[in-house]
Order: C-alpha cells, then sequence, then structure tokens
C-alpha cells in the first residue's frame, strides 16, 4: 500500500445534505427562483428500450444543488452537467434537446435510448408557471429553430362528474381516467382512457414542442389523522404520485414542514372536507378515535366513489365496522371496498414505520393494477442492438473504461 493511501483514513463525518423528491415541478421551480437567479428542468421526454427512469421524470438544476431524480448514474451526470453548462453560459439556449444512447455513450447497463428536454427559467418566468402551479392543466413549452421559446397553460374542460351528470368511469378507474379533449392540445390526449403524461412534437417547420398534462400522473389522497403512524406515512409518501390532503384536529401533530404533495388541513369537522373530496380518492383513516374512523368509513363508502378506503386496525376491528355497516343499512356491495387491517400481508411489524411502508406498498400496488387495467403504458418499445452497445465491441464500452479503473484503484489498497 502506498504512503498516500495509508494517509487518507475512512471517516464517518458527514456534511452532505439529502437528495430531495420533485413532486410537481412548476411549484417546485418557483420557490427554487426565489434562491437563485436561473433554474434548469430536465426531463425524459422519451425513453426507449430499457431506462432508468420513465418518460415524464425530470429534475431540477441550480447552483446549490438538484431536486428530483432522472435515475442516477452517468445519465443524471452528463445531464447535471448540461444543465450547468446552460446556468454558466449567457449565449447558452434556453431549451435543449438532446438524445443519448445509454449503452454506447454512457456505458450504461439498462442500454436504452432517452431523450432531454433541458429548459432555463428565470424570474422572468414566473407569471406562467404560477398558472401552471393550478391544478388540472396542460403545459405547452415550444422552441423555435432559431431558439425563440414560448410557453402558455391551458387548464382542461371538466369531466362529465365535474359537471353533474354522475355519469362514468368506476370509482377505481376515475382517478385515472380520460378527460375531454382540449382544443388548444388536440394531440395530447387520445379518446381512449388513460391520458399520456407528456409529448414531444416535431413540425416540419424546425418548432419543436412539448405538451404535458400536469395533473395526469398525481392520484388524490385524503389522510385521516396525524398520529405516529400518520406522521410515520407522509414520508413515505413524500416521493411518490400522490396528492396528499393531511387531515387532524389536532393542531400541535400536523407539522409546518411537510412534503411539497401534502397539504395539511386542521379542522374539528373532519367529515366536512368529504365534501371537497375528489372522485377517485384514496382514502386512509387512522384517527385517534375508533368512533371518529367509523363515521368516516360510513361516510366515505355512502359515497361510493372512493378509489380505496382503507381503515387502521386489526381483523376484528375491519369485521365490527362491516357488521355495523350492515346494520345501519349498507349494502354488501357498499361494503366491500372496505380494507381493514390496512397494508399489504407478510408484515407482521406494528412499528409505526413499518405499517406505512406497508400502506404505502398497498397504494402502489392498487394503482399499478388500475393502470394495467386501463392499459397506459408504462414500458418502452424494444430497440435495435445497434443503439444499446458499441459496433466495436464491450472493450470500447466506456463502462468497460470506468470498471477498469475503479478494480485498479481497489488493488493499490490490498
Amino acid at each position: 500500500m502506498s504512503a498516500a493511501m495509508q494517509a487518507q483514513p475512512l471517516s464517518t463525518a458527514s456534511n452532505g445534505r439529502w437528495l430531495a423528491p420533485l413532486n410537481h415541478w412548476p411549484r417546485a421551480v418557483l420557490a427554487a427562483l426565489q434562491r437563485e437567479a436561473a433554474v434548469v428542468r430536465v426531463l425524459v421526454a422519451s425513453a426507449r428500450g430499457s431506462a432508468p427512469r420513465e418518460a415524464g421524470a425530470c429534475m431540477l438544476v441550480g447552483r446549490d444543488g438538484l431536486r428530483g431524480t432522472i435515475g442516477g448514474g452517468y445519465l443524471e451526470w452528463e445531464a447535471q452537467r448540461a444543465a450547468l453548462a446552460m446556468l454558466t453560459s449567457v449565449d447558452a439556449p434556453a431549451v435543449q434537446v438532446r438524445k443519448l444512447i445509454l449503452g454506447a455513450e454512457l456505458g450504461q447497463c439498462c442500454g436504452g435510448v432517452v431523450e432531454l428536454w433541458l429548459e432555463r427559467f428565470t424570474a422572468m418566468d414566473e407569471a406562467v408557471l404560477r398558472q401552471a402551479a393550478t391544478p388540472n392543466c396542460y403545459w405547452r413549452s415550444s422552441v423555435k429553430p432559431d431558439g425563440q421559446v414560448e410557453r402558455d397553460v391551458t387548464r382542461y374542460p371538466l369531466s362529465p362528474r365535474e359537471r353533474g351528470s354522475g355519469e362514468g368511469p368506476s370509482p377505481q378507474k376515475r382517478a385515472h381516467s380520460e378527460v375531454a379533449r382540449s382544443p388548444s392540445s388536440p394531440t395530447l390526449l387520445p379518446s381512449s382512457e388513460g391520458r399520456p403524461a407528456l409529448q414531444l412534437i416535431r413540425s416540419d417547420d424546425g418548432n419543436c414542442t412539448l405538451l404535458e398534462d400536469l395533473g395526469g400522473n398525481t392520484l388524490p389522497v385524503h389522510l385521516y389523522g396525524a398520529g405516529h403512524v400518520g406522521q410515520a406515512l407522509v414520508p413515505v409518501l413524500a416521493g411518490l404520485p400522490y396528492a396528499v390532503r393531511w387531515i387532524d384536529a389536532r393542531a400541535e401533530l400536523l407539522p409546518a414542514d411537510v412534503p411539497d404533495n401534502v397539504t395539511p388541513l386542521c379542522t374539528a369537522f373532519p367529515l366536512q372536507t368529504l365534501r371537497e373530496a375528489a372522485p377517485g380518492t384514496h382514502y386512509i383513516v387512522m384517527t385517534h378515535d375508533h368512533a371518529l374512523d367509523y363515521a368516516l368509513c360510513r361516510a366515505i363508502l355512502e359515497r361510493g366513489d372512493a378509489a380505496f378506503v382503507g381503515v387502521i386496525g386489526s381483523h376484528s376491528k375491519g369485521a365490527r365496522f362491516r357488521s355495523r355497516l350492515a346494520r345501519d343499512g349498507l349494502s354488501a356491495a357498499q361494503i366491500a371496498p372496505l380494507v381493514c387491517p390496512i397494508g399489504i400481508a407478510g408484515i407482521p411489524s406494528k412499528l409505526p414505520a413499518a405499517i406505512a411502508v406497508g400502506i404505502a406498498a398497498q397504494l402502489l400496488q392498487l394503482t399499478t393494477e388500475i393502470r394495467a387495467e386501463l392499459k397506459t403504458p408504462l414500458l418502452e418499445t424494444p430497440l435495435h442492438p445497434v443503439e444499446t452497445c458499441s459496433v466495436d465491441g464491450c472493450k470500447a464500452c466506456p463502462q468497460a473504461e470506468r470498471t477498469a479503473r475503479h478494480l485498479a484503484k481497489d488493488a493499490s489498497l490490498q
């Protein structure tokens, strides 16, 4: 071992910081612009073959760090490097589109092809970003051949249920179902159920346009209860595609520093919050009072439009609730959606953190099942081998060179 290696002891000191999730990028950009003069959003605009993240994944890059992820590894490193160049150069265009072959160019084993949309925002863009921070809208960003960028936001029309007709798909599907076509962005939405999160369009005149549904991938959750399990669950949901309304009567248990996708609500009348709940809401009931749990369950099940109704408790509690609901006049079909105990099977631990992980996993399973039923595409198309690996073979792959460096470094320590 060399003297230089001996002079570098292992250290347990930590002065880094957490890599924060990114939930709603327009709001995150607005917050970042309060601290920085400019920030770059890096978006996976398309992905073919195997890729670290799906189309629609994005991160924000500023001089003080990043928020969100497009999958880590060399792809994220290369994207961060390109974004920082856009922040440091006054001549850099506001929008760049880059195609990267992950295997041949970056040496990543996943080997797919991704297109990245990099877009710089400054204080001059705050007005349109504030429009994009409102619910249920489309984002359009178009770059012309001369580099000029145009942006606008359009709110999509109300669904039949929102108009009051009461018609539409099943409660579980409704949270994922289509919204009527928007005249300003007709190419974004298909006529079938399930709308895509985004679409990258290149026109014959050289324009490149990004169309994005800013509400299509976030599902509503009402979480009743801010006790130990509620407080353990909220951080787990922070990086997941849910818009959480966190409800409790005890103000001292609702922290001020909640994740971006969580809205705390302190009220002594939690039943009234059901009036504002959207069809297809996921309800998680875990209050400090079994009587309140039951009142909430009954009111939710009587509505008949929940995507999920989960109640914390034992099998005995679930049986008592179902029996009482039947005595109170609810039909078997109305009672059937009730899930109690809540959380995936196979986790016997009663630690709040363990229960929280089980609940989050159950929500993700439900979301995956619904999207599969709606045939919402989650995987991308396969690639030709020439797009995945170097034509010169493994020895020419960037990954092989990096692996050799790591092995040599390790050998020098022995």
